[in-house]
């Protein structure tokens, strides 16, 4: 007890010896551009000049041929990108149970949209006698899937008004979680202690688990669209191999999530004849502006460097039938960006001279699919799919003033959860043998595997650097040169003396580096009163300041003599984006994972910008108080988030250090892969890197002998030996 006090006295010391030196590097605004805002901008920068380019590309389209040609190339970019689709397999489908409603009749159903990857359904039948058209009803982002009220209602009206609807369970919603505690039961979501689960082993948001799988799925160039897409696909293979389905006469609607998965299959499957995607559809650029890039599977990669906005989504289908239903109040994607997104398509279906085939509703509600929405959108349906134009209407009148309150009192279902439930447990993933995302791209990887690693093995180490690069540089090298290489530059970047600190022995040189045009990376140089000739270059994920105290890591280096650069890479530290925005997930991508998504709409990604910029300091410090004929032996320490862009860097440059530390960092992509839950890992990602290389074969690349891997952690960022 005695000690205490001194405890006490010196860390109150310690605090305020580095309060009064202060190591904060970025004090000002660059152009009016603070460091947090600096990497959102830059990245902005670029998307704005892919939008822009794309809008002067289509103002000359203007032949039936150029048309055509728009909607090709951008049709194949699309497929590419998710990966294109696996093989047609059984539909096994089964309907497990019936319900009788008041002007229609309920079949539960489940299909396997893939061996062992079951989709629970339930199809809402009209009364008159068969056959039917079938509607597709992908659900938005509801817990409770196909059995939330406003989904129920559509599905409902479409039957009492001759129309079949197949409304399912999107994945990682309703019965279709991927992600379930096998532990211990919940009643509310973990980090939404508001909101209950729709099943005791459900315990994380639906959005969370689809960023989490998506993350799995880009590393091996695909999407979670992809599996997404697939569902709906298999979905109208269902409605079509029924008798009492008009196999010709297929629409799809959907909001929100939902109003994503229709834009989506509405542009890729033919056999959708009429369309009515809701709350989704606006440009990219006024999202970007707005509410910024959502969760995995509503960004495509290099989409926006390519040339494909949310616009596309109905040009690719043009001329067939699309209604856009939007919201007046709507928050999550604003009416503002969706009337220029409508009259670019509208312009396009004039071109092929069917103007009438493309329209526009926008009741005055907020996000959701809402009344008005579900009126225009059967009576959409029923003039493309039964040619018929009658006025349809849920209620007689409606009340006014019609409040928010009033429009979701309208939006209830008429069954529970319970019982719409098609599971005898009510989760897929609780039927033995079945497979979740996680399982599924586990199995794509084993198969890459083998593949990558009999390529890696042909070629030669020049070729393996080479491969590397053109796997960094993503999509930039045709839209972005200057920033599309990860080779050491030829010069030493601009770097700039701001300030010196004076310690015991040593001092502290504050410096800012400009990799590239709009970016500004702060560094600190510990430099011994005489140093030997040799330097470390210290990246930590957290903060060039992390271990920079006195007494701490980086002290103990400089006093062995060599020089210490501690150096942040972009998003980390001071130019770490979001510091004035919650986060988005909960936390479990890091604060800038929509600067992480932007980045990915253009076809780049952060581990090969942070590469470049571990380059750039090295040969910062290499020049580093010395002369061109005697440069700084450099060695290579890099903890967390920085040591995957550093482990590159060190195989793109071989010969640059003689030796690299890499500290909690994960030892293999592939967990993240075949994991059901990770944190942090967005910023590690790359897409379709395992088709090439893992981590270990860099490290191969590299110098086995000379890379040193210490603490090494699970994609939970919990120590492996302890873990295990």
């Amino acid at each position: 007890m005695k000690l205490l006090p001194v405890c006490v006295m010196w860390f109150l010391a310690t605090a305020a010896a580095t309060s009064a030196e202060d190591l904060t590097v970025l004090t000002t605004a660059a152009d009016g551009i603070t460091p947090g805002k600096q990497l959102d901008t830059y990245l902005k920068q670029q998307f704005y000049q892919h939008v822009d380019r794309r809008l002067q590309e289509y103002e000359a389209v203007k032949s039936r041929a150029d048309c055509a040609r728009w909607q090709q190339e951008r049709r194949e970019f699309f497929l590419e990108q998710l990966g294109g689709f696996p093989d047609r397999t059984p539909l096994d489908a089964q309907v497990v149970g019936r319900l009788e409603g008041k002007g229609y009749r309920v079949e539960k159903v489940i299909f396997q949209s893939r061996p062992r990857h079951r989709v629970t359904a339930n199809l809402y039948l009209p009364l008159t006698p068969p056959p039917y058209p079938g509607v597709l009803v992908p659900c938005g982002h509801s817990h409770n899937g196909k059995a939330a009220g406003q989904y129920q209602r559509i599905s409902i009206l479409l039957a009492k008004h001759g129309i079949a609807a197949l409304c399912y369970d999107p994945i990682s919603q309703g019965e279709r979680y991927q992600m379930l505690d096998d532990q211990r039961e919940h009643a509310h979501f973990e980090t939404a202690t508001w909101v209950k689960v729709p099943h005791p082993r459900v315990h994380i948001l639906c959005t969370i688990e689809h960023t989490t799988a998506g993350l799995g799925c880009i590393l091996l160039g695909s999407n979670l669209a992809q599996y997404r897409i697939w569902d709906g696909m298999r979905a109208i293979d269902y409605l079509q191999s029924r008798s009492d389905i008009l196999a010709d006469k297929i629409g799809c609607t959907g909001n929100s999530g939902g109003g994503t998965l229709t834009s989506y299959l509405m542009a890729l499957d033919d056999r959708i004849v009429a369309a009515a995607p809701g709350g989704f559809l606006m440009t990219f650029r006024h999202l970007i502006d707005t509410n910024g890039p959502q969760d995995a599977e509503q960004n495509i990669y290099g989409q926006i460097a390519f040339g494909l906005d949310e616009a596309d989504y109905v040009i690719l289908r043009a001329p067939k039938p699309t209604l856009v239903c939007a919201s007046t109040r709507d928050k999550t994607f604003p009416i503002e960006g969706t009337w220029p997104l409508f009259r670019e398509a509208k312009r396009f279906y004039t071109r092929l001279r069917y103007p009438e085939r493309v329209e526009l509703a926008e009741p005055d509600a907020p996000h959701g699919f809402t009344l008005q929405t579900r009126e225009a959108t059967v009576q959409w349906m029923r003039r493309w799919l039964l040619g018929s134009d009658d006025v349809v209407r849920e209620i007689d009148e409606l009340p006014e003033p019609l409040t928010d309150d009033l429009l979701w009192k309208l939006s209830d279902g008429d069954w529970t959860d319970q019982q719409l439930q098609c599971t005898a447990a009510g989760q897929v993933l609780l039927t033995p043998g079945e497979k979740s995302v996680f399982q599924l791209n586990a199995e794509l990887e084993q198969g890459l595997r083998k593949t990558r690693s009999a390529a890696w093995e042909k070629l030669s180490a020049a070729g393996r650097r080479d491969l590397v690069r053109k796997t960094l540089a993503g999509l930039a090298p045709c839209k972005n040169p200057a920033a599309a290489s990860a080779e050491m530059p030829p010069t030493t970047p601009a770097c700039e003396s701001v300030g010196t600190i004076q310690r015991d022995g040593y001092s502290i040189e504050k410096l800012i580096l400009t990799p590239e045009p709009g970016l500004r990376l702060p560094g600190l140089a510990f430099v011994p009163a005489q140093p030997n000739g040799e330097a470390c270059l210290y990246l930590h994920g957290e903060s060039m300041k992390a271990d920079a105290g006195p007494g701490g890591p980086i002290e103990a280096i400089v006093r062995q003599g060599r020089i210490v650069l501690a150096a942040e890479l972009r998003g980390i530290g001071e130019t770490e984006p979001g510091h004035d925005k919650p986060d988005y997930g909960r936390g479990r991508f890091g604060r800038d994972v929509q600067e992480i998504f932007l980045a990915y709409l253009i076809g780049r990604s952060y581990v090969g910008m942070r590469t470049d910029d571990v380059a750039a300091w090295a040969r910062v410090l290499a020049a580093y108080r010395t002369t061109p004929d005697r440069p700084n032996g450099l060695h290579l320490v890099a903890i967390g988030e920085a040591a995957i862009p550093a482990l590159h860097a060190a195989a793109l440059h071989a010969g640059r250090f003689a030796a690299v530390c890499l500290r909690e960092t994960i030892c293999s992509w592939t967990e993240i892969v075949r994991t059901p839950e990770n944190l942090n890992q967005a910023a590690n990602v790359v897409h379709g890197v395992l088709k090439h290389y893992d981590l270990p074969d860099l490290i191969e690349l590299a110098g086995a002998d000379k890379v040193r891997v210490e603490q090494p952690v699970d994609v939970m960022g919990r120590p492996l030996a302890a873990h295990r």
